[in-house]
């Protein structure tokens, strides 16, 4: 199978909460079922460039490079081969409206156009000199933001390790209006992770998330890293079942 979207995507900055499971159960899609790590649900406010991106080998103008910046939580379905681990997404910002609109009315994902602007410095920092990464858009007649600092050089993630829990994910999930669910694979190489510092995190949550997030993504972060990134291939999506649990 072709893939539907290839892009590149680097400097995914993850800030990582853990989040009581109440407030994602009522956003887990039909068929799948809320994952953990060690015992311990979490979302991720995601933020990286977009580059180089085409829909079916066609690279549309002026929507080749752009910004993303997503709040995600983990869930998992039993597929053929085993657990399939994917990402569910709550809201996912991009500063392009053809982008925004095609994502939200044909594949009902929670997308939204708003300004963004980021500032990427990590020049140097594959042989370990301070990096640093910020994506910011404007809501409600004001930037929010996160950012953070990278120390050291990138190192793959270990096994079992929550850096591998929050980036190795394959597959996605969306929740369709009928009340069915959408399963969609994605393909790319196992990432490595800068460890981030001083991390921040400005935003209005309840007004752009929902009051049931205000907790959760109040204070510091749970843990924050910043994934070097690939290419990636996102193939067509497909309905499906709920399937039993073993």
């Amino acid at each position: 199978m072709r893939p539907f979207l290839t892009a590149t995507w680097r400097y995914l900055l993850m800030l990582n909460y853990e989040v009581d499971p109440a407030v994602l159960r009522p956003l887990v899609p039909r068929g799948t079922e809320l994952d953990a790590w060690q015992g311990h649900t979490f979302a991720s406010m995601v933020g990286f460039r977009f580059l180089d991106t085409r829909v079916r080998g066609l690279a549309v103008p002026f929507h080749r490079d752009f910004d993303e910046v997503n709040l995600r939580f983990y869930v998992r379905r039993l597929g053929p081969e085993g657990w399939r681990r994917g990402v569910v997404f709550v809201r996912e910002i991009v500063p392009k409206l053809a982008i925004a609109t095609v994502a939200r009315v044909l594949y009902n994902e929670p997308y939204v156009a708003l300004p963004m602007r980021h500032a990427v410095n990590m020049d140097g920092a594959d042989t370990g000199a301070p990096g640093h990464v910020e994506y910011a858009w404007k809501s409600h007649g004001r930037w929010h933001q996160l950012s953070a600092r990278t120390q050291g050089s990138p190192v793959e993630s270990t096994p079992g390790s929550q850096e591998e829990f929050i980036t190795e994910h394959y597959w996605g999930y969306t929740a369709q209006r009928d009340g069915g669910c959408a399963e969609y694979r994605v393909e790319h190489p196992r990432w490595s992770v800068w460890r981030a510092q001083e991390t921040a995190f400005d935003c209005d949550v309840a007004r752009f998330y929902g009051p049931a997030f205000s907790e959760c993504l109040r204070g510091p972060s749970h843990s924050a890293f910043v994934a070097t990134g690939s290419e990636v291939s996102v193939f067509p999506g497909n309905e499906l079942l709920p399937l039993p649990s073993p």
